[in-house]
């Protein structure tokens, strides 16, 4: 046996010796895990994956109970949990969607915990905060960007209580540091979500429109315009929101002419994309 075996092996002891039995099993599931949702990802059967998506998120939080501050298992719960609430319970049951958003905000602050960032999101005054997301560097990002994404679909489920929309300055501090940090993390998530932000409420109400259109602009160059869910929230936020429905038509009907395969890694996003354009549509004359 040569010294780099010996060597392996010694390493691994020392790293088993702190853990049990359920802690080792979690760890080396991670890769698994990650896998496992990039073969999601390429899913085109949406009835399949509605299907599939709950036992996976069991399975994590199975892992995550052995293994609680393993930051990779809580994100990946943060992400099955929004992308479960966001492509098949949202539109079908709001309600449960909003609960649903509310454990996905959960794990993955338990995740911005382990990176030391421990603050009350829902107390802390925007200068706390600020201080407390200066001291978070880019390992931190996806926790950052779950954290936001989930907690910011919340708030949209709640636009007509004033308490939530008061969040959401809040989650957009959030978001910012994820743009500082790694600008273009997952497929430029943060400019699809200021598109959403400043294109969603009238300019009375924070809104602005050229900002949103400049995000929108900055997310679809982020993929070459392959992720489908750019044109879907442009038209259901900033042209419903503009009231132009020339725009909103020419958005929705430009994704269902997609052809499947236009963005492989992305399949599942982008058959969700197709499905709620559909939805929209059907609603085209009740908003203009």
């Amino acid at each position: 046996m040569n010294l780099t075996k010996l060597l392996l092996i010694a390493a691994s002891l020392i790293w088993l010796g702190g853990c049990s039995m359920g802690q080792m099993v979690a760890r080396t599931s991670v890769s698994i895990m990650d896998g496992n949702i990039d073969a999601m990802n390429r899913e085109t059967d949406l009835a399949l994956a509605a299907t599939a998506i709950p036992a996976n998120i069991k399975l994590i939080e199975g892992l995550i109970v052995e293994d609680p501050r393993n930051t990779a298992l809580l994100v990946n719960a943060a992400q099955a949990f929004y992308g479960y609430a966001f492509g098949f319970v949202e539109q079908k049951d709001p309600e449960r969607a909003d609960a649903l958003y509310a454990r996905g905000v959960q794990y993955a602050l338990r995740a911005l915990r382990v990176y030391g960032f421990d603050i009350d999101l829902s107390r802390a005054q925007p200068e706390a905060l600020d201080r407390a997301l200066s001291g978070l560097r880019k390992s931190a990002v996806p926790a950052l960007f779950w954290t936001a994404s989930n907690w910011s679909k919340q708030i949209d489920l709640n636009r007509s209580d004033p308490a939530r929309i008061a969040q959401l300055s809040s989650a957009e501090r959030l978001m910012h540091r994820v743009g500082e940090l790694d600008p273009e993390f997952y497929y430029g998530g943060v400019h699809l979500f200021y598109g959403v932000y400043y294109g969603g409420r009238a300019p009375m109400l924070g809104g602005d429109y050229a900002k949103s259109e400049q995000a929108f602009a900055r997310a679809r160059a982020a993929t070459g315009g392959r992720l489908l869910l750019v044109d879907v929230f442009q038209a259901e936020y900033l042209e419903r929101q503009r009231l132009d429905a020339e725009a909103f038509a020419r958005l929705l009907n430009g994704v269902l002419e997609k052809p499947l395969g236009t963005f492989p890694e992305m399949a599942l996003a982008n058959q969700i994309a197709r499905q709620r354009a559909r939805a929209l549509l059907a609603k085209q004359h009740d908003w203009f």
